[in-house]
């Protein structure tokens, strides 16, 4: 490893060619019932029990009918009507129209169905019971047209989700469409979060001067939980050797471990020198972004007990910046990538999107900067979301971190990137 900074995009590959190598080893499986899977990494494919949709469906309420006859635009009596969640009806008589409501089951003998709104509904002479319709004209109705093809979402047996994917509510319904009531997962790797520094106390204290309360451990908590982490808190350290050996022992147990505070040069930042007497390798210390400059990767070798010895497994470790708005920003951009590789998933982050910058923004030279922003993503249709800095007072403002919904990144540059520019937005 070199002693330079690495760039953004040199950390990002370092990383990215580690969370690599992890997903090669899949995690172990467990079975939970479906209602608990949202969050979850699906670990066994998932297969249609029968067709999707099972029966010819329609897609409007209407009037099922031959494409042919309906396109003549003559009357077209009634013959029948098929309700969503009956049996199909049918034969359609030939030169007659059936009535039909959304997800109803298409009767034997149509191959359209007319919109409820594209027709006009007569009487019939000295019978006014007898319903008929027309389609209105200019319009044609083509074969296919608002049906839904038996099996045109997938076929009985098809697998239909892949292992690796997040489950959320679609898959979730997916699921129970094709009568999962519940479903393989990976089972989540367990995070220890280690707050470090003298100053930090807890926060149901009440600091005393110099003293803060401990925020990162539980943030960092929340964000390894939504990123499919079971989050482990450890008691914050001291800012001591022995203490610091002790407590490195201690989170070995775990999958991912994420020290936060005590990684940038002064006289008491003593996580590097703790994980090189652990035996750590060093993957980078610091990288050219802001803000987290002194981020840490390094991996410890460990033993089927923990310990330090013949490596059995590589337990990687992210030293984060003790400032918040570092914390969570090398978080996203480093420890989330290696966190999906260890949950399972395939997709390894982190997450990106493009907006339009509100209003001037200053890059600099030598640093790729992460800012506290807020983006408007409920732009009109076809423009893109725009996106300004919050008001921010740098990287320890918790207020500027609990008002943005994302950050603005400005590439290494020199001078003003200008309002109205398409930029690069970091998601949590």
């Amino acid at each position: 490893m070199s002693s330079a900074l690495l760039s953004y995009a040199e950390a990002a590959a370092e990383v990215g060619a580690y969370a690599a190598q992890l997903g090669r080893r899949k995690p172990a499986a467990e079975r939970v019932e479906l209602g608990c899977a949202p969050g979850r990494v699906l670990a066994r494919r998932l297969y249609a029990d029968r067709d999707q949709p099972p029966f010819a469906r329609s897609a409007r309420d209407g009037y099922a009918c031959r494409a042919r006859e309906a396109s003549a635009h003559l009357p077209l009596p009634v013959a029948g009507s098929t309700r969503a969640g009956e049996a199909p009806g049918g034969p359609l008589p030939k030169g007659a129209a059936w009535e039909i409501m959304t997800g109803a089951a298409i009767p034997k003998g149509a191959d359209a169905v007319v919109m409820l709104e594209h027709v006009a509904h007569l009487r019939a002479a000295g019978n006014p019971s007898a319903e008929r319709v027309r389609l209105l004209p200019p319009r044609k109705v083509k074969k296919g047209e608002n049906i839904v093809a038996q099996g045109a979402q997938a076929r009985k047996g098809e697998y239909l989700l892949a292992p690796g994917i997040a489950i959320s509510a679609a898959q979730v319904a997916l699921a129970a469409a094709c009568g999962y009531t519940a479903l393989e997962v990976f089972a989540r790797p367990r995070v220890a979060i280690l707050p470090t520094g003298d100053e930090i106390v807890p926060i149901e204290s009440v600091p005393a001067p110099g003293q803060i309360r401990n925020s990162n451990g539980p943030m960092l908590a929340a964000m390894a939980a939504a990123a499919g982490g079971e989050p482990w808190l450890l008691p914050t350290v001291a800012d001591h050797a022995q203490a610091l050996d002790a407590a490195l022992t201690e989170a070995a147990k775990a999958d991912l471990l994420l020290i936060t505070g005590g990684v940038s040069a002064g006289k008491f930042d003593l996580v590097e020198p703790a994980l090189a007497r652990a035996g750590g390798r060093f993957y980078f210390t610091g990288a050219r972004i802001q803000p987290g400059k002194p981020v840490v990767f390094a991996g410890l070798s460990l033993s089927e007990r923990g310990r330090a010895g013949k490596a059995l497994r590589s337990l990687p470790v992210f030293g984060l910046p003790g400032n918040p708005v570092s914390s969570a920003v090398t978080f996203l951009l480093f420890a989330a990538p290696v966190l999906a590789a260890l949950a399972g998933r395939a997709e390894l982050g982190p997450r990106f999107a493009l907006a339009r910058l509100a209003a001037d923004a200053k890059a600099k030279p030598d640093l790729t900067r992460f800012l506290p922003a807020s983006c408007t993503f409920g732009a009109a249709t076809g423009e893109l979301p725009e996106v300004a800095l919050v008001p921010w007072e740098g990287s320890g403002d918790l207020t500027a971190l609990a008002r943005s919904n994302c950050f603005l990144v400005l590439p290494e540059a020199s001078g003003p990137v200008k309002a109205g520019a398409i930029v690069r937005i970091l998601l949590p």
